[in-house]
């Protein structure tokens, strides 16, 4: 099983929001289909916030990475978050994500990426598990907090 990253592109859409639609819905993330299209397009587009990227055969996708660049002085430049990852449940367990998160820092360090986060809930032992084994440490004095607009 490749975990290949094709960057997607609006041609992509459709498969994308059906990946998207599932990660949502196994998350319990309520979010209208539009609001989903609205957030996505642009990052299709090539906006220079972040980009998506999905994972294995383009025609059948095991499942995608968001990613979203902001820059941080703490950590030296411009830095990422990990907005969403998602692999289809028939074939997790394979190594996909582990592949992902492992080669993809690689490649953005050479656009001059300094650090890649992620946020993952606590109660989800699986993911920081992975998330652990990939190099990603928590940041014991700090927690993320979030305001809407």
């Amino acid at each position: 099983m490749s975990a290949a990253l094709k960057l997607a592109r609006p041609e992509d859409l459709n498969r994308l929001m059906d990946l998207v639609t599932a990660f949502h819905a196994e998350h319990g993330i309520d979010q209208d289909q539009d609001k989903q299209q609205k957030a996505i397009l642009p990052l299709l587009e090539g906006i220079p916030h972040g980009c998506i990227y999905l994972i294995g055969p383009s025609r059948a996708p095991l499942g995608y990475i968001i990613i979203t660049f902001g820059w941080s002085v703490e950590f030296g430049g411009m830095d990422a978050f990990v907005d969403e990852i998602y692999i289809r449940p028939a074939v997790r367990g394979r190594g996909i994500a582990t592949e992902v998160l492992h080669d993809l820092p690689k490649a953005l360090s050479g656009a001059g990426l300094t650090a890649l986060h992620l946020e993952v809930d606590r109660a989800n032992e699986t993911a920081q598990s992975l998330y652990l084994r990939s190099g990603f440490k928590p940041r014991d004095r700090y927690m993320l907090m979030s305001k809407r607009f």
